[in-house]
């Protein structure tokens, strides 16, 4: 199961951009320009490169659920039980990237922003596994090229920097597969938020239904996806490092400039005429791949300490990251609050919060603004907490110690008023009106 086959699939919402374009600035401004809601933007002619570049895959919730082939109710619900039962995927001895290039010059990398500190891989999905072979990791990292063998990789304090500190320990660099070009379902595999000790490539094959193959690879000791379009073979460094960004992370803003490990790439392989994926930081695809496998913890915690969860979700002006809205069906006042509790723990990032009710649409920002204008009183509904971890990735945060302080918002309607004076008042309907809306809809 490959992303052509994927894109295939979803041809119909394929943008097929024939101009020539450049690599630095020109198509990340297109695909800024097409970032919400926008199609998979295909670039056929880029300036310098054989290679097409395609963009912004899973940049709509549809598209994500269309790659799991489940209904958005569903989408919770199937990543879950991928995160439970892990399936082994399938050894085959061939991979389709059989092509080489010379060096990592020879392929399209974006640079993104104006002070960027130089081109990006940002679909990099990393392979790696413990010196003693028993825990394997896969997960989606940042890469600066720095010349046309050596990357620069950011390693958040997670599973394969604790790889790497293990790898250190032993007096070893670190093995490596670099991946891009592959199925969503691998993208939001390495992406979730599962256990230490979790191979993210058996959650893929349990979202794929057993669809996915593996392939050794040559030069390291490391697996890849068979069907990705371009395969690097790479060793992380545990002496060298280098000063990696500034880079603009998924706020937005430019993440600080620290050190970081250095790759060296001993193989670079890809399909035939293979076509490189780019996504864009700080674009829907970024908010969503990263936002949406803890929009399912959240829906987890909170229903545990409330009867029902309707919709959860980490929004688009929160980066997909410090800023949730959460729709409930309360039994008694209080479950708003104890929600907002949970979904914090749930989400340590997690800044700011609003609970509302079922009736109330978490996608659409002006109803969820509406819930608090009419259901919400400061004095008796605010939850503040005070130092507290936040995200690193929040600017106003206490950038020594990370320190911020987080709000809660309990917007549902109160028991304790009359349920009348929060009724949203209703129009009528009948078979004769909707089939002239549905008229005049053609014609608007």
């Amino acid at each position: 199961m490959s992303l052509r086959e994927f894109l295939k699939q979803t041809e119909k919402e394929v943008l097929h951009v024939k101009d020539e374009v450049s690599t630095k600035f020109e198509i990340s401004f297109i695909m800024k320009k097409f970032d919400v809601n926008g199609p998979i933007l295909l670039f056929e002619k880029v300036k310098g490169y054989q290679t097409k570049v395609v963009a912004n895959v899973c940049g709509t919730r549809e598209r994500i659920c269309s790659a799991l082939n489940v209904n958005s109710k569903a989408l919770y619900k199937r990543l879950t039980e991928a995160w439970q039962k892990p399936k082994k995927p399938k050894i085959v001895r061939d991979s389709v990237a059989k092509e080489t290039v010379e060096n990592l010059s020879k392929i399209p990398v974006l640079t993104h922003f104006e002070k960027d500190a130089g081109p990006y891989i940002t679909s990099a999905v990393v392979y790696a596994r413990s010196t003693d072979g028993k825990v394997e990791n896969v997960s989606v990292h940042r890469l600066q090229v720095l010349d046309k063998k050596h990357l620069a990789i950011r390693l958040v304090p997670r599973h394969l920097f604790k790889l790497w500190q293990m790898a250190k320990e032993s007096g070893k660099d670190l093995d490596v597969s670099i991946s891009v070009g592959v199925h969503p379902a691998v993208m939001l595999a390495a992406s979730s938020p599962v256990s230490f000790g979790v191979n993210e490539f058996e959650v893929a094959n349990a979202l794929m239904n057993n669809r996915l193959s593996l392939v050794e690879c040559e030069h390291v000791n490391a697996y890849a996806p068979a069907d990705a379009e371009l395969i690097l073979e790479g060793r992380i460094s545990t002496t060298k490092e280098f000063a990696e960004g500034p880079f603009v992370d998924i706020t937005g803003t430019y993440d600080v400039v620290r050190k970081q490990p250095i790759i060296e790439i001993v193989s670079v392989m890809h399909k035939k005429d293979y076509v490189y994926e780019a996504l864009l930081p700080s674009g829907a695809e970024h908010r969503l791949l990263m936002g949406l496998p803890h929009e399912v913890l959240i829906w987890d915690a909170v229903s545990k300490v409330v009867p029902k969860v309707c919709a959860v979700n980490l929004t688009a002006g929160g980066s997909g990251w410090l800023h949730a809205t959460i729709a409930i069906e309360k039994q008694l006042d209080g479950d708003g609050k104890n929600a907002l509790l949970a979904a914090f723990a749930a989400h340590p990032s997690l800044k700011h919060a609003v609970v509302v009710d079922s009736d109330i649409d978490v996608f659409n920002i002006a109803d969820v603004e509406w819930a608090i204008a009419t259901r919400f009183q400061a004095s008796e509904d605010l939850v503040v907490i005070n130092n507290v971890r936040g995200s690193t990735l929040d600017s106003s945060a206490n950038q020594e110690t990370g320190l911020t302080t987080k709000m809660g918002v309990d917007a549902t309607r109160p028991f304790a008023k009359p349920k009348e004076k929060f009724e949203r008042a209703k129009i009528p309907s009948s078979k004769r009106a909707e089939m002239l809306i549905y008229k005049l809809a053609g014609k608007w």
